[in-house]
């Protein structure tokens, strides 16, 4: 609480959410280079991007449920399982696919790198996002308190 028992909002620094949003996109695009360029057979190609886009949406998945349940659980042990398991299977089936493609070893390490790199931005971006909201919900909460107890009814 500060001096006037308001809580303290915390909020992210407009050059950490610059940050943030430049380095998804920075991944996102080498992601997009790397798979555009993919030397290779179409079918290859395709598998790769279906699979980090399944990898992409899972982590978001991931990341909002492991938030949602931080303090307390509020889903079901099933679906638990669902995102758990769907975000494991992404990324299994991803790095099978790219394990078997017969293209050269640097190629996959570039992959490799950018499909990570990729991954860790989701997370850091979801937790930015979360972190957002959480502080306009707070912050709305709080204008609501003082409209309230600033009225001539109350």
């Amino acid at each position: 609480m500060t001096p006037s028992n308001t809580p303290l909002i915390r909020r992210d620094t407009s050059a950490w959410r610059l940050q943030v949003w430049i380095s998804f996109g920075v991944a996102v695009s080498l992601c997009a280079i790397g798979l555009a360029w993919l030397p290779g057979d179409d079918i290859d190609r395709a598998f790769m991007v279906m699979g980090y886009v399944f990898c992409l949406s899972t982590a978001f998945a991931l990341a909002k449920f492991v938030r949602d349940n931080q303090h307390r659980p509020v889903d079901t042990p099933m679906w638990k399982l669902v995102v758990w398991a769907g975000f494991f299977f992404a990324m299994g089936l991803t790095g099978w696919g790219m394990w078997r493609m017969d293209i050269q070893p640097v190629w996959k390490a570039y992959l490799m790198v950018c499909w990570l790199f990729l991954i860790a931005q989701v997370f850091t971006l979801a937790k930015t996002l979360r972190d957002a909201h959480d502080a306009d919900i707070l912050e709305a909460r709080l204008a609501g308190r003082r409209e309230s107890a600033e009225s001539p009814l109350a």
